[in-house]
């Protein structure tokens, strides 16, 4: 491969991605917060979070951006930004006002001194990768669900957080939002009984049904730092950016992508971060043609047991319409996915799952009383600023990296029962596949170096 790039000299790149965008280089604005001089009793420049964004396309720019709105008031500086498409690249520099440093290379990136921290916004196959080498160089990691893409890859960034002492968060935020809170605090103070049972539903995974020919990836994208870990191939429109998703080795399907929100809220709500199911088993349909291989369709029951309950994931599903019609236009309440908590008394509704979450307005007109069981509730109801708190703490993110491997778990599992045909017994204490040898061995893949572990 050719050698990466360091660093990229900072006004060279922004008068070269400046022309290609189709802006001027005067175009991009100079923010200087009133923090830098610690006026009017904002965060001093001892107390801000220095940081730096690995993937800033999608989400990645969705992070950005408020990273940026937390620059301006003076909590956060984003020094450097990373990313193999050169356009996107060039568009998070002007996001930070050209003040960030670009970078084509992540490694680079990390041998910062001056960065407490990174958000990590990349496909799912780098996730683990990028996240164990930012704690080996002693950054604190925000990073997109899900967690990892084999169960090796949990326990590494499980190992690494711990080892140099690191807060990491999953964004699988809906644990942050009010309603999910409300959600967990109905529930934890038995208002429907003992759950024993919860439902996820969400829509089936798109399928290819128009294969294109390989070609040359377009000129802004380094399409070897793309692939990463991944076995090199080459170049196919239908491999990204988004539609990385609906591959198994680098996405995983609905199961992966929105299943890591829905379920996430179930392991919180069900205090079950630090357990897991007993047995898994798959039943679905696979595509036929084209380069996405992911479930179209499937449905994964996940039995756990002390405490006894089963987690299922359809895929479509039986959709439970919305209760309030009025709320739902007036806020956008998707229907599309979300979880029902059968208890032995009554049963709550939880939609949505990642950046929305809503549930009935039984739990949200509860009111607690003396002696009720209090949940965590992250500052804010934000999972940036929970976050934030975490590292200036020390205490673990609502998020936190064992919970995100653990979901992460639940739906690697889903997709190799489907893919082997077979039930799968889980040991939740050792983390391991049993009684399957073949099974066993898929709990890891190789990785191209030198993007190993």
């Amino acid at each position: 491969m050719t050698q990466p790039t360091l660093r990229l000299d900072r006004r060279k790149f922004l008068q070269t991605s400046a022309a290609a965008l189709g802006m001027g280089a005067i175009g991009f604005p100079t923010l200087i917060p009133s923090s830098v001089l610690g006026a009017n009793g904002q965060v001093s420049p001892s107390e801000r979070i220095n940081l730096g964004h690995i993937g800033v396309g999608g989400m990645g720019g969705g992070h950005l951006s408020r990273m940026v709105a937390f620059m301006e008031h003076g909590r956060t500086n984003v020094a450097a930004v990373c990313d193999v498409d050169q356009k996107r690249l060039a568009s998070a520099v002007g996001k930070t006002g050209g003040k960030a440093q670009p970078y084509r290379d992540y490694r680079y990136l990390l041998e910062r001194k001056d960065l407490d921290a990174v958000v990590i916004a990349t496909p799912d196959h780098w996730h683990a990768v990028q996240t164990v080498h930012a704690a080996q160089c002693g950054k604190h990691v925000y990073v997109e669900k899900p967690a990892c893409c084999t169960i090796e890859e949990g326990k590494a960034m499980v190992k690494a957080a711990r080892d140099n002492k690191i807060v990491v968060q999953i964004g699988s935020q809906g644990r942050s939002q009010k309603e999910c809170y409300l959600a967990n605090r109905y529930i934890a103070n038995g208002n429907i009984g003992r759950v024993k049972k919860v439902t996820c539903w969400h829509y089936e995974s798109p399928a290819d049904n128009n294969p294109v020919p390989d070609c040359e990836p377009p000129p802004e994208l380094d399409w070897d730092l793309w692939l990463g870990p991944l076995p090199w191939r080459q170049y196919n429109p239908r491999y990204c950016p988004g539609s990385f998703r609906w591959m198994i080795e680098s996405g995983g399907g609905q199961i992966r992508d929105r299943g890591a929100h829905v379920m996430s809220n179930a392991l919180w709500i069900m205090d079950a971060d630090h357990t897991g199911p007993v047995s898994i088993e798959t039943k679905g349909t696979l595509p036929t043609k084209g380069a996405w291989d992911v479930a179209l369709k499937m449905e994964v029951v996940y039995e756990f047991k002390n405490p006894d309950w089963t987690l299922v994931w359809s895929q479509p599903g039986e959709m439970v319409p919305y209760f309030d019609r009025e709320r739902q236009k007036a806020l956008g309440i998707r229907e599309g996915y979300g979880a029902v908590y059968h208890g032995e008394k009554d049963k709550l509704v939880v939609w949505v799952g990642d950046g929305q979450v809503f549930t009935e307005t039984k739990a949200l007109d509860w009111k607690p009383g003396p002696g009720a069981k209090e949940v965590y509730k992250s500052p804010n109801f934000d999972h940036h600023e929970d976050w934030f708190q975490a590292i200036k703490s020390g205490k673990k993110p609502v998020s936190n990296v064992e919970a995100g491997a653990a979901i992460a778990n639940l739906t690697i599992l889903g997709n190799l029962s489907l893919i082997l045909g077979r039930k799968l017994h889980w040991n939740p204490v050792k983390q391991e596949i049993t009684g399957d040898e073949e099974a066993h061995r898929m709990m890891s893949r190789p990785q191209r170096y030198p993007y190993v572990l």
